[in-house]
């Protein structure tokens, strides 16, 4: 290689790295301003007029993104009490995401009952099932995690986040004699 090849290799490299940071720059302001632009239509909208039950779960599901957990619960309450509001996977879809909500700021007997109210109206709901394990886990109730864990492998047997934490769980789990 003579002299001049390495500087212009080198800068090349460093050319080439900058474009490709600016790409992924470019499409993360672009998906934030489209996230940004759909909040403020959807809550200017329901400030105005009564909304579907669609538009408070997508409203809640925002404020969830965006670690508005409060705002979440609420705009996943309104939902519920839809008129609108068609079955029970729709309905269990909203719990799972107020007990969500909860366990966030750390209310685990909150979202606890939010995740049975879902798992109740579709026992196999493999993410609340999880979700319920995870808030058993938080309150150090091991047994009821490692059964809501099973359950969520019964459900779905390759579920990788349920066989894990079932796993772990199960160690610490004193043998009764």
């Amino acid at each position: 290689m003579s002299d001049g090849t390495f500087p212009i290799l080198y800068l090349g490299l460093l050319v080439g790295l900058l474009a490709v940071v600016t790409v992924f720059l470019f499409r993360q302001v672009l998906r934030t301003r489209r996230v940004e632009t759909r909040l403020s239509k959807l809550q200017n909208k329901l400030k105005k007029e009564k909304g579907t039950a669609q538009e408070h779960y997508e409203l809640g599901t925002l404020f969830l993104d965006k670690r508005l957990y409060t705002q979440a619960i609420a705009e996943f309450q309104k939902a519920l009490k839809s008129k609108d509001l068609e079955g029970n996977e729709n309905t269990a879809l909203l719990h799972n995401g107020i007990g969500y909500g909860y366990a966030a700021q750390e209310q685990y007997d909150l979202a606890i009952r939010s995740y049975k109210e879902a798992i109740g109206l579709v026992p196999d709901y493999v993410t609340a099932l999880n979700n319920l394990g995870f808030a058993y886990e938080k309150k150090q109730l091991i047994a009821q995690a490692v059964e809501a864990y099973e359950s969520a492998l019964k459900a779905d047997p390759k579920n990788k986040v349920a066989e894990r934490r079932a796993q772990s769980l199960r160690k610490r789990l004193v043998p009764t004699s």
